[in-house]
């Protein structure tokens, strides 16, 4: 008679259709849309970075878990989804090796090294990101003007003077674009994060298809546009404040596909919304006092790390719990 191995665990028991590929399948679907304003404002080398970080992801994972006779686990879409996130953190003006390099980091330092997906305690594209910009801090900060560039070539068109970075400088406040303009993308960015319409739809769809809920999107955003109302800066008045720090930068990729990645977020609802408001307090930090004029990688980096203390204080009650000293029901 043949054995095998059952996993027995205790009641309640829960069946879901939901798998691990089929939940990376809508995060693709999901964004789309940003990868279509991507290519209208930026030409068709997003294609170009974007198939080579999602080929490095998933090269990188194959090669690792086939040298380490592990089982291959390409098919659940996790590398590929990485492949996108970070080819969305990146300039369209990149070289070829930068995407490259950021998989290598990405995949095998903060993924399999610590144990492969669900095992890592930071969000891998986020770490991918920061490393670059930290390694190679000209070459993530050279934007290209939107629909300027040449639709199948590397645009010689630079710019630095992103919303953020003018606000920042307190300096030029005249130049900066209409709520509009930012709300449908046509600034200089990375690939994937300028568009907040685009990242709304794709976000809203996650939400529509429950792989994620709400509580830290809206904790993060509503933190963010809540200390720009209250602390302006320059001369803009508090609403228009608040709109460019919500409109700007990376804050809506952030909030509803880096900071909601299930091995790097808290389990409790409460645990959640913690870490959305501690993400958007630490993102407004570092753009209004700190060095940098976005801030919204290093918040989910840093509030990743206090995961594991924000799920030890905000423990779900046990199903079954009976509060000592209640008296159960007859």
């Amino acid at each position: 008679m043949e054995n095998h191995n059952v996993i027995v665990s205790s009641s309640p028991h829960i069946r879901a259709k939901a798998s691990t590929r089929s939940i990376m399948q809508d995060v693709l679907i999901a964004l789309v849309p940003s990868l279509i304003s991507g290519v209208i404002f930026y030409g068709f080398r997003v294609l170009w970075i974007l198939a080579l970080s999602i080929g490095s992801c998933v090269a990188f994972e194959y090669l690792w878990q086939h040298l380490l006779k592990k089982p291959i686990r390409i098919g659940d879409l996790s590398a590929a989804v990485t492949g996108v996130l970070l080819a969305f953190n990146l300039p369209v003006t990149v070289p070829w090796w930068i995407p490259v390099i950021g998989a290598f980091v990405s995949i095998i330092i903060v993924k399999e090294l610590y144990g492969g997906i669900g095992s890592n305690f930071m969000n891998p594209a986020m770490v991918g990101r920061v490393f670059l910009s930290v390694s190679w801090p000209i070459l993530m900060t050279q934007f290209c003007e939107p629909f300027i560039g040449h639709w199948f070539g590397t645009t010689d068109v630079i710019t630095s003077a992103t919303p953020l970075a003018i606000l920042k400088s307190g300096e030029g406040i005249e130049g900066l674009p209409s709520f509009v303009t930012l709300f449908l993308g046509g600034v200089g960015g990375c690939i994937g994060e300028t568009s907040a319409l685009a990242l709304l739809l794709g976000g809203l769809y996650l939400v529509y298809r429950r792989v994620i809920n709400l509580r830290i999107p809206l904790s993060f955003v509503g933190a963010v546009a809540l200390l720009s109302f209250l602390f302006t800066n320059g001369s803009l008045s508090p609403f228009d404040n608040m709109m460019y720090h919500v409109l700007s930068g990376g804050l809506f990729l952030g909030a509803f596909f880096m900071a909601t990645d299930y091995a790097t977020s808290p389990v409790a609802a409460s645990g959640q919304i913690i870490m959305g408001i501690g993400c958007g307090l630490i993102t407004f930090m570092i753009r209004r006092f700190g060095g940098y004029p976005e801030g919204v990688s290093y918040a989910i980096l840093l509030m990743n790390v206090a995961t594991p203390l924000i799920d030890k204080v905000c423990k779900p009650k046990k199903y079954g719990y009976v509060r000592r000293g209640s008296s159960a029901k007859k």
